[in-house]
């Protein structure tokens, strides 16, 4: 028998047939895999156990020996010439074909190079999981470190407990380097610059783009956050009882200065002290009609040894299996998380129409996923939701005072640390060879103007955990915050006909209207770019979230 002979171009009719033919062979064959690697990634992260992160390993493994087949990429590539070209008439199978040709396109290296880069990945996601810090020969939960760092006045303890935290960068270091290398290995491989030009590619974004609008961010928030920052200095340092010129980064509230410190006179963690976190979500959620209860059921959500220590939310099937994982502690910033969650959990198929193809249901992309989840997740900080939803606020005047600030504090924080995520990791993966550990403190000290320590050398950006598991992930943040912004900005006007700060959502159907039909509904039939524009009326840009902390 002749081998069959794939044509280099395909049109018309002969493109539409084999489109539909190879989307049918795809889902057929890698849907069972994706399922099996999504119950396998989440046992992995609930009990940390080394056969469960074999399992999830081999569940990777057969998912990239699938994606990797030359025989399918070799099927696919005149498809995306044919959907570039209009030669695909039906617009939900053209955009399958480039969403597939982007997956297949990833595993065309190697096979002995994927199976070692996802060895290495698993390592390190495995000892993040298992680390605790150890603070005098005592080890101590992710929440304690939060704890400490947020409350103790005693600086020399909140230094111990701040490099107690980052002893997980050194661990990983050496893994981590070994990974860097490994994933610019496959991206040469596919003619690319390096990992982080790939990863840009894969997710439909160009790089100059990103860095312009990131430029662009680093204008608008330079000066106010410098004057909020040197206000925050001030109040901390009256605190503390340490100069302002003394602070260090143990002094910030948070191991990483990615949130804002807790300095103003009233307490935002007390209404939430003795509140019913997990109720008020699915109030919250059930009364703009997006109800959770299912997610909930399905959850794990309290600290347990060997638990991963953070907080995700994943869709297993694409058929409503939506799951998160959390370890709630009673206090804003975990109402905020288990909002943020939670709002990923209803930009899933569980209001994505089951109508719509597998490939295609799911969100349009990461960083409208992240922008829906800080949409919602913002609501923590706000005294007229909380008492709308309830929950008793001692002094309104000194928590309204708190929280806006706090609130717009925080989205220049964020804002300025994604600065450092992003210029870090273009750099480490444009260069892995130079220092990292001085790279790291240039751009804290830049971005964030937090001083780096006397003498330290260390591999603290092994520490955050998005650059080893979620890698040229973060910058996707900070889009989601504009995404939010903008998607707000909108649903006030038209559902309220009103201005952004005053809705709450509370109880108002229309809400949950507004977002299954302008944000979930689409899955991924559209590009973030159109997706943005379908939902907001504009392009993403910086207006809207300029509006949200300028006060």
């Amino acid at each position: 028998m002749a081998a069959t002979v794939l044509p280099d171009a395909l049109t018309g009719a002969d493109a539409n047939d084999e489109a539909a033919a190879f989307i049918k062979d795809h889902v057929a064959k890698i849907r069972p895999l994706e399922v099996q690697g999504g119950i396998a990634w989440w046992n992995a992260n609930v009990s940390g156990k080394d056969e469960d992160f074999k399992k999830k390993e081999e569940a990777q493994n057969a998912i990239d020996a699938a994606l990797s087949d030359a025989k399918q990429f070799a099927r696919i590539k005149p498809l995306k010439a044919a959907a570039d070209k209009g030669e695909i008439k039906d617009p939900l199978v053209a955009r399958q074909v480039q969403l597939l040709y982007l997956q297949y396109l990833e595993k065309q290296v190697a096979p002995e190079l994927l199976k070692k880069i996802t060895a290495k990945a698993n390592a390190v996601e495995q000892a993040f999981n298992v680390f605790r810090a150890k603070v005098d020969g005592q080890e101590i939960a992710d929440s304690k470190v939060r704890s400490t760092l947020k409350e103790s006045a005693d600086s020399e303890l909140r230094q111990k407990v701040w490099e107690a935290s980052k002893y997980v960068g050194a661990a990983v270091a050496p893994d981590l380097a070994e990974l860097v290398k490994l994933r610019n290995e496959a991206a040469t491989q596919l003619g690319f610059k390096n990992f982080h030009a790939l990863q840009l590619s894969l997710n439909e974004q160009d790089g100059a783009e990103l860095v312009k609008l990131f430029d662009e961010l680093d204008q608008l928030t330079r000066e106010p956050f410098t004057k909020a920052k040197a206000d925050i200095d001030a109040r901390l340092s009256k605190k503390l009882n340490v100069k302002a010129e003394d602070l260090m980064p143990w002094h910030y509230h948070d191991p990483f200065f990615q949130e804002s410190p807790a300095v103003f006179d009233a307490n935002l963690d007390a209404p939430y002290a003795k509140a019913d976190l997990l109720k008020l979500c699915r109030d919250f959620y059930a009364g703009i009609g997006l109800p959770i209860d299912d997610v909930i059921a399905r959850s794990d959500l309290y600290e347990k040894k060997g638990k991963s220590p953070h907080a995700f939310c994943t869709d297993i099937d694409r058929e409503g299996d939506v799951r998160v994982l959390a370890n709630i502690v009673p206090n804003e910033y975990w109402m905020g998380t288990m909002l943020h969650e939670l709002g990923h959990s209803v930009y899933s198929s569980k209001n994505i129409p089951q109508a719509l193809p597998y490939v295609l249901r799911a969100e349009a992309h990461i960083l409208t996923t992240e922008g829906v989840a800080m949409q919602f997740e913002r609501f923590s900080k706000s005294r007229k939701w909380l008492e709308t939803m309830g929950v008793k606020v001692d002094d309104a005047k000194a928590f309204d005072e708190a929280a806006a600030k706090t609130q717009r504090n925080q989205l220049l924080i964020f804002s300025r640390w994604c600065q450092v995520m992003l210029r870090f990791e273009k750099a480490m993966y444009e260069n892995p060879q130079q220092d990292l550990n001085a790279l790291w403190w240039d751009l804290v000290e830049k971005y964030q103007q937090v001083k780096k320590p006397k003498g330290r050398n260390a591999p603290d950006y092994g520490s955050k955990i998005h650059i080893c598991s979620a890698p040229v992930y973060y910058h996707n943040y900070m889009m989601g915050q504009l995404f939010a912004s903008q998607v707000h900005h909108a649903l006030a006007k038209d559902v309220y006909n009103a201005g952004p700060r005053t809705v709450t959502y509370i109880g108002e159907k229309k809400v949950g209207e507004f977002m299954k039909k302008k944000v979930f509904e689409p899955g991924r039939t559209r590009d973030w770019k159109g997706l943005t524009k379908f939902a907001t009326g504009e392009d993403l840009n910086p207006r809207a979230f300029a509006k949200d902390f300028e006060g």
